[in-house]
């Protein structure tokens, strides 16, 4: 199911729409809530409007479905059907057809907790869905305004020194609550703002462990924190009454709406929430945030397959939290006194600001790589310098584009940060990269990797000529990624001198010709396959033909032989 969607504008307070002389709209029953708000008006005279209704609606009619001499029963279900599909509030226009509104329509409404609005004559309905429309034009604006002026102060807070804290008091200011990052193991690292009571707090703290990417269950669940209130549509009328009709299909369009476009979204936006008796609450969910959707009737939901969600929210104790994972392990937590669209978007523009930010934690500080450079270039062995660069053993990736061109350095980076390390070396076609071991190497699309075995600073060089040469035989084989075999072999039971000896007198006929002995060596580890060696050495394979006959004439050997094959094989491994 796709993300619940919301009205590009914001909701109007009925308050608003009351106060406007020009209407001369005016309250006959139910609740006096300043809170109510609405999102769009709707005439309809259907006996039953719930099919098309998508939810926060006024919905207006001028009561021409009622029939002659209706009794109580009608008008409690007509006024049941609308709140079941989440009606805001409900106009009804006086004259032609009324002179008044009916008393047991306001005794409906009363019962059920709709606000009953009388439309005077001289007033159209499509005048309503005007003023609606304008309220909500004022209101946009004037969010755009406070999320444009809040985006250029986070972005003045991030060219400060130290910017971390700037941002984080900058975000707290203007959303009017608590901001807090935290660390990959969930410590907070920085607040600022006003401290939420211990409760919502601790609540918040629980979202920041749902989005940690190395939690087990983060696939599986949207954000719930532990111990708060469950997904506020659960339990009401709405979702009692959602089992007997079906959802629209996203992107139809609302049928009817009065001065308001048509707005693409689920039906579960603007549902009625499970609340007290006589208590009436809006479920309005912030774009780009993930909710818990109702399983299917008759279905079973694959939750195990569902991917991490990158942000997630809750209400504790009147306080909404969210919480927004920066993509470098620390987690974005944001309390503020209620859900607003507005300040979703700022905290949204403070997450990607953090995330440039804390990117230099990943594999440590820019101080110390530049001091693990300048040892190296003063004589420090590497040995010495590695603690400084995040690890004690390494892998040495090359990487090659699967395009025709060499790599650009806005792909170099990339590669460096799809691969968890700032240690990238464009050389020319291959890039090569200093991976921590403890970090998974997989398949990127776009690239072809050969990966070394993990080693240890002095055993770097020959890790580079293992990743070099994993490269060749991936290109080869046409395998995104391979992997240098670093288990014992037969050959690690004659001892090194002896072997290197060994090799030295067996390759010597060609070790003045690195072309060839290169050519060998690719040759025999892809079953000498004349293609598969012109594509890794990226020449012609007729060029293999001859230098592989060049190699057997000065070897004297026949390569046809699996046995000097063989002995071929483990001398070159020496060298």
């Amino acid at each position: 199911m796709p993300d619940p969607m919301v009205p590009p504008t914001p909701p109007v307070r009925l308050d608003a729409l009351l106060a406007r002389e020009d209407l001369g709209l005016r309250r006959v029953a139910g609740p006096d809530d300043p809170g109510t708000v609405v999102h769009w008006a709707h005439a309809s005279e259907m006996a039953d409007p719930y099919p098309y209704l998508l939810g926060g609606e006024l919905l207006l009619s001028a009561g021409v479905h009622i029939p002659e001499g209706a009794g109580a029963g009608y008008f409690d279900a007509y006024v049941s059907r609308i709140v079941a599909a989440g009606g805001a509030a409900l106009g009804f226009g006086v004259a032609p057809v009324h002179e008044a509104v009916p008393g047991a329509l306001a005794e409906a409404c009363e019962m059920h907790g709709l606000p009953l609005l009388e439309v005077p004559p001289r007033t159209t309905f499509s005048g309503v869905a005007r003023a609606v429309w304008q309220l909500m034009a004022q209101a946009r604006l004037a969010e755009l305004r406070r999320v444009t002026e809040a985006q250029q102060s986070l972005a003045t807070a991030a060219s400060r020194p130290d910017p971390v804290r700037p941002v984080l008091h900058q975000l707290a200011q203007r959303i009017g609550g608590w901001a807090a990052l935290y660390t990959p193991d969930t410590t907070e690292l920085a607040t600022a703002g006003t401290t939420p009571p211990p409760k919502p707090r601790q609540s918040l703290a629980d979202l920041a462990k749902v989005l940690r990417p190395d939690t087990p269950a983060a696939g599986n669940r949207t954000a719930p924190a532990a111990g708060s209130r469950a997904t506020p549509a659960a339990g009401s009328r709405a979702a009692a009454a959602a089992g007997n009709r079906a959802t629209p299909a996203a992107g139809s369009r609302a049928t009817g709406a009065m001065g308001v476009p048509p707005l693409e979204r689920s039906r579960e936006w603007g549902r009625v929430g499970a609340a007290a008796p006589g208590e009436r609450r809006r479920v309005t969910p912030t774009p780009g945030e993930h909710r818990q959707a109702a399983p299917t009737p008759g279905k079973h939901r694959q939750a195990a397959h569902a991917p991490t969600p990158t942000s997630a929210s809750d209400t504790v104790d009147g306080t909404h939290l969210a919480a927004y994972a920066l993509g470098t392990g620390y987690v974005l937590g944001v309390a503020s006194p209620q859900r607003d669209p507005g300040n979703h978007t700022i905290a949204s523009v403070a997450a990607v600001l953090l995330t440039l930010l804390t990117a230099q934690q990943q594999s440590g500080t820019i101080a110390a790589r530049s001091s693990a450079l300048v040892r190296l270039l003063l004589g420090s062995p590497p040995q010495d310098v590695a603690p400084l660069l995040g690890g004690e053993r390494w892998h040495v990736v090359h990487a090659r584009p699967d395009g025709p061109t060499a790599p650009d350095p806005l792909a170099t980076s990339a590669l460096g940060t799809a691969l968890g390390s700032p240690l990238v070396d464009p050389a020319g076609e291959v890039v090569r990269v200093l991976v921590p071991a403890d970090r998974p190497v997989e398949p990127l699309p776009g690239w072809t990797l050969g990966v070394s075995a993990a080693a240890a600073p002095p055993d770097w060089p020959d890790a580079d000529t293992q990743a070099a040469r994993a490269l060749a035989r991936a290109r080869a084989t046409r395998a995104p990624l391979f992997r240098h075999g670093d288990r014992p072999a037969l050959a690690d039971l004659v001892p090194p001198h002896d072997a290197d000896a060994h090799a030295r007198s067996l390759l010597a006929p060609i070790a003045a010709a690195p072309a060839l002995t290169d050519t060998l060596r690719t040759w025999l580890s892809l079953h000498g396959s004349w293609d598969r060696t012109a594509v890794a050495l990226s020449v012609h394979r007729n060029t293999v033909r001859q230098r592989i006959a060049r190699c057997a004439a000065l070897l004297e050997a026949d390569l046809d032989d699996p046995d000097v094959r063989m002995e071929l094989w483990f001398a070159l491994r020496r060298t």
